[in-house]
């Protein structure tokens, strides 16, 4: 027994030695923790209709809000970059931490206190086109969730930014995993008693076991916490790094707020609708996107300490390439293949014929984003690591501004279905990306932009002549070969076209001489040699 455990906690606590095992194993953590999600989605649409979720969905609105400012914004930008620096000296470490950490806590605590006494205020603008009742509802959910799920998130994502800032990414992966099974068996096990209830108790049940599962971390790092610890020297550096970070995920929020508003005006559903195209979406985003900046962030920080330039653009182009070569036809197939991805992953038995056929359509719109939103995690991190947050806020500030307009001119004056939300929010994402890339070649003084455009022009050709084989063959099956109306014929006709799609696009990679192409053989040589790791680690004594 004590031989398993050992061995256990060796694989969990492991230090990843580049960026690439790194992102494979974040890579094969979301792909999990997605997989999870889905079955959650699915869960929700199985035992709600569309208008009851829209009111469950619309409560996260504001506490997510509070997250993203605290966290999302702080771990990338400030917390990582700074732990990283002062993780050489142990006693630095744990006071300059501590006092970051101190400072985060309190300033959630005010926010909570702040924001309880404001949701009857705050909500009816967030969700303008709920009535009385529903926007009653939507206040009990939100104030549960500030309360009882917030401040366990919060905690559990500092632990996770020090098991990022000392490379060990197992565990950080874990965790969202378990928190999806918490609303999954909250919302299967509760709903006949608590109703729509039900899947925010389960969120707190997933909440609790996010923070558990990564406790363990502080036992196998030289940071120890200091609950008294206030450095000053170390809040300035943070608040410094942390401002134009802040300021940057402010601008993103308020887009957001302004996304549910207008899709509200479209019932509860609309807001279902929206938010389930949404999370399709960002799966492929997270799974090659948010994996590979988490994982690049500590060894471009340290790249940059050593001032290893060449190596910063070196690495910058490759990684840029591959993220292109895997999300550009994900792209396309969640274009072309929309309306089966839908039914399979959010058909459930109250989520009807309509709300699919719509969702399908803002799924195809989103689509559109995927390789450029899947880029900006990796280029925002790039920057960071610079210790530069400025340029990234300004960027999304303009951006955000140019997607709020657009979308209100879209719904609000032109009285466009919910679908052009979707396409406001790509249009957007690619100004921001193209941007970003221009003013960071600048700040590593350049990188091969012909090679760049070339690539990327060679790979988008081939995606889109894969997907023009591909979308005839799926037609023919869906219907006059297997009967789709079953989930398991709809399931095989996804992995049918998925696979023939996959492999008329890696031969065109090759004919073309795609060197991204080369990128699967490392990554099969690292899935063999984690594998081999995690052999000789369990097995050892």
């Amino acid at each position: 027994m004590d031989t398993f455990l050992n061995n256990t906690k060796k694989i969990i606590f492991h230090r990843q030695k580049d960026i690439l095992s790194s992102a494979l194993i974040l890579s094969l953590m979301t792909l999990l923790s997605s997989i999870f999600g889905f079955v959650r989605l699915h869960t929700l649409a199985s035992f709600y209709t569309k208008e009851q979720l829209g009111l469950f969905f619309a409560a996260f609105r504001i506490p997510d809000f509070v997250f993203e400012i605290l966290i999302t914004g702080a771990l990338s930008s400030a917390f990582i970059p700074l732990f990283v620096k002062y993780k050489q000296d142990d006693l630095k470490l744990s006071e300059n931490i501590s006092s970051i950490i101190n400072f985060v806590l309190v300033a959630m605590i005010f926010f909570v206190i702040i924001i309880i006494f404001s949701t009857p205020l705050l909500t009816p603008i967030v969700t303008p086109g709920f009535d009385r009742e529903k926007t009653m509802l939507v206040i009990s959910f939100t104030q549960i969730l500030l309360v009882c799920q917030l401040p366990l998130l919060v905690i559990g994502n500092i632990l996770s930014g020090i098991s990022q800032a000392s490379k060990i990414f197992v565990i950080t992966a874990i965790a969202p995993v378990v928190y999806n099974l918490g609303i999954i068996f909250g919302t299967i096990f509760l709903s006949s008693s608590l109703g729509i209830y039900a899947p925010v108790v389960g969120v707190i049940i997933g909440s609790i076991l996010f923070l558990a599962t990564q406790i363990p971390i502080v036992f196998f790092v030289s940071f120890k916490y200091q609950i008294r610890a206030f450095r000053k020297s170390a809040l300035h550096e943070f608040v410094h790094l942390f401002t134009p970070r802040m300021l940057s995920v402010l601008t993103t929020q308020i887009d957001l707020f302004v996304d549910l508003a207008l899709a509200s005006l479209f019932g509860p559903a609309g807001v279902t609708i929206f938010v389930f195209a949404q999370r399709l979406q960002f799966f492929p985003v997270s799974f090659f996107g948010m994996s590979f900046g988490q994982a690049s962030l500590p060894y471009l920080s340290d790249l940059y300490k050593e001032n290893k330039l060449e190596e910063i653009r070196k690495i910058f182009i490759n990684s840029i390439l591959q993220l292109l070569f895997l999300s550009i036809p994900v792209s396309f197939f969640f274009i072309f293949a929309r309306t089966p991805i839908v039914r399979f992953f959010v058909g459930g038995q109250k989520f009807d014929w309509e709300g699919t056929v719509k969702t399908a359509r803002v799924l195809s719109y989103f689509a559109v984003s995927i390789p450029f939103h899947t880029l900006f995690y990796f280029v925002t991190r790039a920057f960071y690591a610079t210790h530069n947050t400025k340029i990234p806020f300004f960027v999304n500030f303009s951006s955000s501004i140019i997607n709020t307009v657009l979308s209100i001119l879209l719904i609000v004056y032109l009285k466009l279905p919910v679908w052009y939300l979707g396409m406001s929010f790509s249009i957007t994402m690619i100004l921001n990306i193209s941007v970003l890339l221009f003013l960071f070649r600048r700040e590593i003084g350049g990188f091969e932009l012909k090679k760049l455009l070339l690539n990327t022009s060679k790979i988008y050709f081939i995606a889109a002549i894969s997907a023009a084989v591909s979308f005839p063959a799926m037609k023919l099956i869906d219907g006059l070969i297997l009967d789709t109306s079953r989930t398991i014929n709809l399931f095989l006709l996804l992995i049918i076209i998925g696979t023939t799609y996959t492999g008329v696009y890696l031969f065109l990679s090759w004919l073309f001489t795609i060197e991204e192409i080369y990128l699967l053989g490392n990554l099969l040589i690292k899935i063999r040699d984690i594998k081999r790791i995690l052999v000789e680690m369990w097995t050892s004594d």
